[in-house]
């Protein structure tokens, strides 16, 4: 976990006017979508700026690892980029965790933001080098649709709001699944990612976190594999409380007779901590929420209901 290893380090804020840049750091980006999403972000008040090799293809990367790595680093070396937002996720992040230079992103921090395979960039940053990360909408994904992006997360965890609630309440598709409440440091993103960590010099450090899971078109048994990975390997003793996403189709056949908070509670239910289901951060089916990994939260469940609170600010003034 960054706080019991080295200081967090919270990015500069990002404001209407300022530019980000787009990098693809896994697979291969379609120019319609890229585009899309970059006028919406105009509208929304940004700058939007990539390089043309962006749209490199190399199998189902977004070209090579080098030409990735490359554009990542100059992202975040450059004085007129504020903010960085990941394209689209995929596969592919994993192949920049050794060859990225952690002393040039510690050195220039800045907001980044993405999900999904990008989980792995998220928790090394967060990791090494203390930078807060963003579990959030990304490019081609999210900011192309009309509902694609929940605003009030994204202001609040990139403009620097001391602390704010998430969206948690009716209607938001977020439930209790065991009662409790947790302060701890919020960290996590995609199951997948997560339990492929285990076992290398990347491997995710889940003590006394708040840890926030979720994936896409995983079956229940699949999910139930990998949580109980995480709990022989030792990653589920320490956490504080545990937030899963909304799950997005997660489930083996459309009749069958157990639903996956079932299953997912028959392996968090002895750890003794607040359980929340259906936070809608990553795949989601609208109003994708940022998320701020490594700083301080609490979860709150009580008969159902959750509350979610960012208790310190994810960004810093400029």
């Amino acid at each position: 976990m960054p706080s019991s290893t080295i200081s967090r380090l919270k990015p500069p804020v990002l404001r209407r006017g300022d530019t980000v840049g787009i990098v693809a750091p896994a697979s291969n980006v379609k120019r319609s979508e890229l585009e899309a999403g970059c006028e919406t972000l105009r509208r929304a008040g940004y700058r939007p700026f990539y390089f043309d090799s962006i749209l490199d293809q190399d199998l189902y990367f977004a070209g090579s690892s080098g030409r990735r790595a490359r554009e990542l680093e100059d992202m975040f070396l450059r004085d007129d980029v504020h903010a960085i937002i990941c394209a689209r996720g995929g596969y592919g992040s994993n192949y920049l965790l050794d060859v990225l230079d952690l002393e040039k992103i510690k050195a220039h921090p800045k907001i980044f933001v993405g999900y999904s395979d990008l989980t792995a960039l998220l928790t090394h940053f967060a990791d090494k080098t203390g930078l807060v990360t963003f579990h959030g909408p990304m490019v081609a994904k999210d900011w192309p649709h009309e509902s694609g992006v929940d605003a009030a997360s994204w202001n609040a965890a990139l403009g620097g709001a001391a602390t704010w609630e998430l969206a948690t309440g009716k209607g938001s598709g977020a439930t209790g699944l065991a009662d409790g409440t947790a302060k701890g440091i919020l960290y996590g993103g995609c199951l997948s990612i997560l339990a492929a960590s285990l076992g290398t010099p990347y491997e995710i450090q889940s003590k006394d976190t708040i840890l926030f899971l979720e994936d896409v078109a995983t079956k229940p048994f699949q999910i139930d594999r990998m949580l109980m990975q995480l709990m022989l390997a030792g990653k589920l003793a320490h956490v504080r409380g545990i937030v899963f996403g909304e799950m997005k189709d997660c489930f083996q056949t459309a009749n069958q007779g157990y639903t996956l908070q079932e299953v997912v509670l028959r392996i968090v239910r002895g750890l003794d901590v607040p359980v929340a289901y259906g936070v809608r951060s990553g795949h989601v089916t609208s109003g994708n929420i940022t998320l701020p990994i490594g700083v301080r939260a609490e979860l709150s469940v009580r008969s159902g209901e959750v509350n979610l609170r960012i208790l310190e600010s994810a960004s810093a003034a400029k």
